[in-house]
């Protein structure tokens, strides 16, 4: 798949609330793979990760926070949106191309987040 046809399936999935696929983040996002990111979130002194992912037109999403709380799909879409407020349209604009562009290269676009101000209010991408 193209990065242009990823980009559309994207930028539904995540600007304007489409499906995404259970399967798929079972798939990707396994045990092993779970603690990995966990381990680079620790690593990298997140205090949030997400990443993405897209195959035969399926988009899967996972959400992880500094507790270790999981969040799938739907879920951590909404937990996004929650944490960048006002800039997650956006800052997903910015965004959706490089991650479409990693995706049909074959690689997942990870993306730690750090939370600037003591009161955690204004999240930064990395």
């Amino acid at each position: 798949m193209t990065a242009k046809e990823i980009e559309k399936l994207l930028t539904q999935a995540l600007l304007h609330d489409g499906e995404m696929a259970q399967a798929l983040f079972e798939f990707e996002f396994e045990e092993e793979d779970l603690d990995a990111l966990k381990f680079s979130m620790i690593e990298d002194d997140d205090d949030v990760l997400f990443a993405v992912t897209e195959n035969t037109g399926d988009i899967a999403m996972v959400l992880i926070e500094k507790s270790g709380e999981v969040h799938a799909n739907e879920q951590a879409r909404e937990k996004l949106k929650e944490l960048w407020k006002s800039n997650y349209d956006s800052n997903l604009k910015l965004l959706i191309p490089d991650f479409a562009e990693q995706l049909s290269a074959g690689e997942l676009p990870i993306n730690g987040v750090k939370i600037a101000g003591a009161s955690k209010r204004s999240p930064k991408a990395k």
